[in-house]
């Protein structure tokens, strides 16, 4: 295990990179990191770690470098891209692993390890199932893919972020593991959202309904960290539409290679895609509400005879 004062390097600096970097430090690691976004940047340093303006740079510095960014093709950019990891001269690249938190393809995920083999560079998934202040908290779940070499040298780092961590076997399996649990809880918060609207709808106090809801055999997280957002129509961002999306998108495309129809996770998509064009793609993935609201029939109320 190497020493917590070697400094950690960080790309992406969104939802999930601030939570890691807020965990890394809380931990006493240093933290160097970078994105695109100069007020990402500054918020970093806000923070007490250090910023700096490039990727080249981190991998000049750090050994262990942990990726934060939006999908595949950024996850593959930062590393093998202009101005990646790997264009690094190797006798000043310090990074010898990296950690990736992305959602991803898992076959992307495999093919990218496969490549990076040859130069030394490690490559361990570390996905994790929560949202950004669950993150922040220590609350999250890691799904762990790749040699157990690799986690051995990172396993500090998964301590610091979180308290459970779950190694599921070679890369591609933390992927595969990330989609399908995000598959279970997008279909979570779907049934939350129209469980609320239902209780509306029929004329129940929904603080009352909601109470007992949670405690009943319907329960499930969702309720605890999207419920009362929900209710309150609070959709400041914790995790993102848009992201959601991304993630459903990736999850009907690997079922569809394997030749099996995910009907309900096509409906989220759909109400996804809806929230999307309702301009609320930056919006807490909980306004999955909403768009179950818009759905309003012209139906005739019926009434007893």
């Amino acid at each position: 295990m190497q020493d917590s004062r070697t400094p950690v390097g960080l790309i992406g600096l969104g939802l999930i990179g601030t939570a890691l970097a807020q965990r890394l430090l809380g931990a006493g690691f240093a933290v160097v990191g970078t994105d695109i976004a100069a007020d990402a940047r500054a918020r970093l340093a806000g923070l007490g770690g250090t910023a700096v303006d490039t990727v080249a740079e981190i991998a000049r510095r750090c050994e262990r470098v942990l990726i934060a960014v939006f999908n595949s093709d950024q996850v593959e950019s930062v590393i093998e891209g202009e101005g990646g990891i790997l264009s690094v001269d190797p006798a000043s690249r310090r990074t010898t692993l990296v950690l990736n938190f992305a959602t991803c393809d898992p076959d992307r995920m495999v093919a990218l390890a496969a490549r990076l083999a040859p130069s030394g560079l490690g490559f361990l998934e570390t996905p994790l199932s929560g949202a950004s202040d669950q993150v922040a908290r220590g609350e999250a779940v890691c799904l762990v893919g790749g040699e157990p070499a690799a986690l051995d040298a990172a396993r500090d780092i998964v301590a610091a972020v979180c308290a459970k961590s779950f190694h599921l076997g070679p890369v591609g399996n933390g992927a595969k593991a990330k989609l399908a649990t995000n598959l279970i809880l997008g279909l979570n918060r779907a049934a939350l959202a129209e469980g609320l609207v239902y209780a509306d709808l029929l004329g129940l106090p929904l603080d009352a309904f909601f109470e007992a809801a949670r405690n009943s055999a319907a329960y499930s997280q969702a309720m605890d960290v999207k419920g009362r957002k929900m209710i309150a129509r609070d959709f400041a961002t914790a995790g993102k539409v848009s992201q959601s999306a991304k993630d459903f998108a990736l999850i009907l495309g690997t079922a569809r290679e394997h030749g099996q129809a995910l009907p309900f996770a096509a409906a989220y998509a759909e109400a996804m895609a809806g929230c999307i064009a309702a301009g609320e793609g930056d919006w807490d993935n909980s306004a999955i509400i909403e768009h179950v609201r818009r759905q309003r029939t012209r139906g005739v109320k019926r009434h007893d005879r």
